[in-house]
């Protein structure tokens, strides 16, 4: 069996990645921060990394920041690669990263172009929104006695569990550049979701909408971020508020 490489193997979508694999018989190395035997900041690069790569077959990128450090990461993980003579490396992303000007988006588009010009095989993924970061968002708007979204702006999560069914599968496969995206069954407003999770949660708030200003709010409005032609996922929001809070 194949021999794989996941960066970020202990986060919220590289753990199930990583079950999903080993469950296939591959075997499967986990790197990230700080986890023996394959510590390494991808940040730093270093030794650590060659002997991650040592032997790899096949990388699944999916260590990320909204902190920054995304593009120096990746820079350090293609030398490797190519050092490595890794056949294969699956990346992923997000719905709208050329769509919309985000910070986060726009260092993620600069991995992806890394990426297609690393002389690897490859594939990209973009996915939309995971059903938990937008339950991490709402828990923040639902502090106050008003819940505040922005006006006109929709989401289309997606369950992470399905993402990480299709990036085993794309793991397992040869190289295949850009594939198409994964976005959740529903696009639904942020008002709803809003008012959703507060049901979930057994929370009592006034849910208003707030417009916001500029290029990013825009883009987001005009749904820069869905994909409803890939509304693929088949897990939906209150499917997983059921799951999370027992409602």
């Amino acid at each position: 069996m194949t021999t794989i490489l996941v960066t970020g193997g202990t986060g919220t979508l590289g753990r199930l990645v990583t079950e999903r694999l080993r469950a296939d018989g591959h075997e499967v190395r986990v790197l990230s921060r700080h986890t023996q035997p394959y510590a390494v900041d991808l940040r730093a690069g270093g030794l650590g990394l060659d002997a991650a790569l040592d032997g790899v077959e096949t990388v699944v990128h999916c260590a990320s920041s909204p902190r920054g450090g995304d593009e120096q990461a990746a820079d350090h993980l293609i030398a490797a690669a190519r050092r490595a003579g890794v056949g294969h490396l699956v990346y992923i992303s997000i719905v709208g990263v050329d769509r919309v000007p985000f910070g986060y988006y726009r260092s993620k588009l600069a991995v992806e172009r890394r990426i297609e010009e690393s002389g690897l095989g490859w594939t990209v993924l973009r996915a939309t929104q995971f059903h938990d970061l937008v339950v991490t968002l709402l828990q923040g708007l639902a502090k106050p006695p008003v819940v505040l979204v922005p006006a006109g702006v929709s989401d289309q999560p997606v369950e992470v569990a399905e993402v990480a069914d299709r990036l085993a599968e794309l793991a397992r496969a040869a190289p295949a550049g850009r594939v198409p995206d994964m976005g959740g069954p529903e696009v639904r407003t942020f008002d709803s979701l809003a008012r959703a999770y507060l049901r979930a949660t057994g929370r009592r708030r006034p849910v208003a909408n707030l417009p916001l200003f500029g290029k990013t709010y825009r883009a987001f409005r005009a749904g820069g971020h869905l994909t409803p032609e890939q509304a693929v996922g088949k897990g939906t929001f209150e499917e997983y508020l059921a799951r999370r809070f027992g409602r």
